[in-house]
């Protein structure tokens, strides 16, 4: 078999964390190469709406993840700029949050959750359903209680991959579309090369970044992990005038991502671009690699964004596209180097949370492989914690 070149690490894998883990890598001066069988960020990036959430976090593991992320992302931005210019562009927009409820069940839960995100230094504001109209002018008369996140954000997850790919090539690195990883080329039981149609490529160190694919490399690769497509679907209205001003959410969003239930999980999530179009989200389907959009769960998101803007009712719908998300049975990406296999690591497992834990995830990843002290405590994310390789093997 044919040598294909050669680098430091191999990120298998070209969506937002690939990228970011690959920029991350990239400037600890590790030589990097990006590979993806398709195109860069057409996957679950190109699915998602670009969240970038304290909001939708239970105080733990993923939410200290998530701080570190949301402060990271800005100021990576802004030295990408300064490195690479206008290819840096990501649409950057720190617009805040409103969760709401509306109904008296749902309110008792959603302060509880406040004061929780207020002790783990989460900016949270609990808010009388006037205080929330004021924000949000189209709301429903229905709401109950509210509370507003001003950390929230939103970028524009194409051109987020893009840009930390675009640094990753200015310094000397390669992105590789259309090229597939096959496995893993061991020596002495260590990564020794990454293996790909008609050769191998040489490197010390393989990053499976699959996504919800992460499983399927991981069995490639001879390490198996519990990392399963939990596909959701969103609705794209034609261009509206301004009616929606920040990101706004049923405060049962909140359960739906943490549900382990196969079943169909749908909760309002609601939005506007800075184009005019109106995201409207959210459903969660453990279904395989189904990609059918399914009319039934489409209209079932449309009721529940009315219910929260009566304002949409009526409204076109432009488009609609569907996307899976890489889920593991305890909601925890999946972060570090796998003992089985020294040289491979994983970072995956975000599910539908990748845009806002990218940079953070990148920056723990390279400073695990590069020996250095972490920001973020790493031990929640390991590899070989408790039912991820278990479940894995049955």
């Amino acid at each position: 078999m044919s040598r294909i070149g050669s680098a430091d690490a191999v990120v298998i894998g070209a969506g937002i964390i690939g990228a970011a883990c690959a920029e991350a890598l990239s400037a600890a001066g590790l030589r990097v190469l990006v590979l993806d069988r398709g195109a860069a960020a057409t996957g679950t990036t190109a699915s998602g709406e670009g969240n970038v959430l304290l909001s939708d976090k239970a105080p733990g593991p993923e939410l200290e993840l998530a701080i570190a992320s949301r402060r990271r992302w800005p100021e990576l931005l802004t030295s990408l700029r300064e490195e690479i210019g206008e290819a840096a562009e990501a649409e950057w927009e720190p617009k805040g949050g409103l969760v709401v409820a509306t109904d008296e069940a749902a309110a008792a839960p959603l302060a509880a959750l406040t004061a929780a995100q207020r002790a783990a230094g989460v900016e949270a504001i609990d808010l009388e359903p006037d205080e929330a109209r004021n924000l949000e002018p189209h709301l429903t008369e229905a709401v109950r209680a509210a509370a507003s996140y001003p950390g929230d954000a939103q970028l524009q997850p194409v051109l987020a991959a893009t840009a930390l790919l675009a640094a990753v090539r200015a310094r000397g690195g390669e992105v590789r579309g259309g090229t597939e990883a096959h496995g893993l080329v061991l020596s002495r039981g260590a990564v020794a090369g990454v293996r790909v149609e008609g050769g191998t490529i040489p490197c010390g160190a393989a990053v499976n970044a699959c996504g919800p694919w992460a499983g399927h490399f991981g069995i490639a690769a001879g390490a198996p992990i519990t990392v399963m497509p939990r596909r959701g679907m969103v609705l794209v209205t034609a261009p509206l005038p301004p009616v929606v001003r920040r990101k706004v959410y049923a405060a049962d969003y909140v359960a739906a991502v943490a549900s382990s239930d196969v079943d169909l999980q749908v909760s309002a999530v609601v939005e506007a671009t800075a184009t005019g179009t109106v995201l409207i989200g959210s459903s969660r389907q453990r279904v395989g690699f189904d990609d059918a959009l399914e009319v039934a769960v489409l209209r079932r998101l449309a009721r529940e964004a009315i219910r929260l803007f009566p304002v949409l009712a009526g409204v076109p719908v432009m488009r609609t596209y569907g996307g899976f998300r890489p889920y593991t049975p305890d909601h925890l990406p999946v972060v570090g180097e796998d003992p089985r296999v020294p040289g491979l690591w994983h970072a995956t497992g975000h599910e539908g949370a990748g845009i806002g834990l990218a940079p953070a995830t990148g920056k723990l990843l390279a400073d695990l492989l590069c020996g250095n002290g972490t920001e973020v405590d790493p031990a929640p994310f390991r590899v070989d914690r408790p039912g991820l390789l278990e479940e894995a093997r049955a």
